[in-house]
């Protein structure tokens, strides 16, 4: 380009010197002498313009353009969420909804607008009444507000995420800390509680699957005494840990989904649409007993000074 304008800007030149030299020989080099820089200014320009509009291009669409920025499209307005502040502090609907200016929130609870994540920071701080460890959790709230709605295994339902670990901790002996990603917990009715004299509704998770060293750790309940009564079997301490399933895939820190799926005395686990875990077992027959309700998020399991976890959500949502 900068040659074949140069050229034209000589021929144009010596045209005009061929038509002026015997008249006007201090015109010629005026003549000349613009046409050049005209010329020249011409090159600059598209040079110049060129550089100019790449450098925008890349700037707006990688920093300021908010057209770019992903925001995320979960549903929060049936979820409360559990800080590792407080005694433990917890936002419920409405005021979950605007998580992304609420000050409380926005440490542990934020968008990351560059992938379309909703992230869950949490480290060890303030605990729930029975648990030892901290977490950034969201909890299941079938009627918003309320934890006194919830759900059987015979009603059923779908919990289904798309999620990857970002970042935790290590502790002194190298080895990355867990975390529980998704949780289906058992509750009492407020008729169970009285009947078996319990301070509260509380009744054990079912179902806890934790991010373990890369890979998808599933836990459940088992009773200890199968021929436990059914008022025997409300009681916290009559259920015990089964030896836990572990998912040969390994996530790492990249994206997978997890599917949770719960029907009449059965309960399936899905990583990624190709590999799965069944219960239906004579514990979860017995499970029937109790409500439940869904849970997901970021609840680290250690104690240790300076751990923390940063877990992403991409896609989150639930059906009954």
């Amino acid at each position: 380009m900068i040659t074949y304008l140069q050229n034209n800007a000589y021929r144009r030149c010596f045209k005009n010197v061929a038509l002026v030299v015997l008249n006007f020989t201090m015109l010629i080099s005026v003549s000349c002498q613009n046409d050049s820089d005209n010329n020249d200014n011409n090159i600059l320009e598209e040079d110049s313009g060129d550089i100019e509009q790449s450098g925008d291009n890349v700037t707006n669409e990688d920093n300021t353009n908010p057209d770019n920025y992903i925001l995320s499209k979960i549903d929060l307005s049936h979820w409360k969420v559990t800080l590792p502040i407080g005694n433990p502090t917890e936002v419920k609907p409405p005021e979950i909804l605007n998580y992304a200016t609420n000050e409380i929130l926005k440490p542990f609870m934020y968008n990351d607008s560059t992938d379309g994540a909703l992230v869950f920071h949490t480290y060890p701080g303030s605990s729930t009444a029975n648990s030892s460890y901290s977490r950034t959790e969201l909890r299941e709230q079938m009627e918003p507000g309320s934890n006194t709605t919830n759900w059987t295994f015979a009603q059923g339902g779908t919990m289904k995420g798309t999620l990857a670990m970002n970042e935790i901790t290590k502790d002194n002996n190298g080895k990355y800390h867990r975390t529980i990603i998704m949780q289906i917990h058992g509750r009492l009715t407020n008729q169970q509680r009285d009947l078996i004299g319990q301070n509260d509704n509380n009744a054990p998770p079912i179902l806890k699957i934790y991010w373990n060293q890369g890979k998808v750790r599933v836990k459940t309940k088992v009773l200890k005494d199968i021929n436990a009564s059914d008022t025997e079997l409300l009681r916290t301490d009559a259920w015990g840990d089964d030896e836990g399933y572990t998912f040969p895939e390994y996530v790492g820190f990249q994206k997978f989904t997890l599917e949770v799926k719960v029907s009449k005395d059965r309960m399936e686990i899905i990583l990624n649409e190709n590999s799965s875990v069944v219960y239906d077992d004579i514990n979860i027959k017995k499970w029937s007993a109790f409500e439940n309700y869904f849970k997901a998020g970021n609840y680290l399991v250690t104690r240790d000074e300076g751990a923390y976890a940063t877990v992403k959500y991409y896609h989150l949502e639930v059906e009954h």
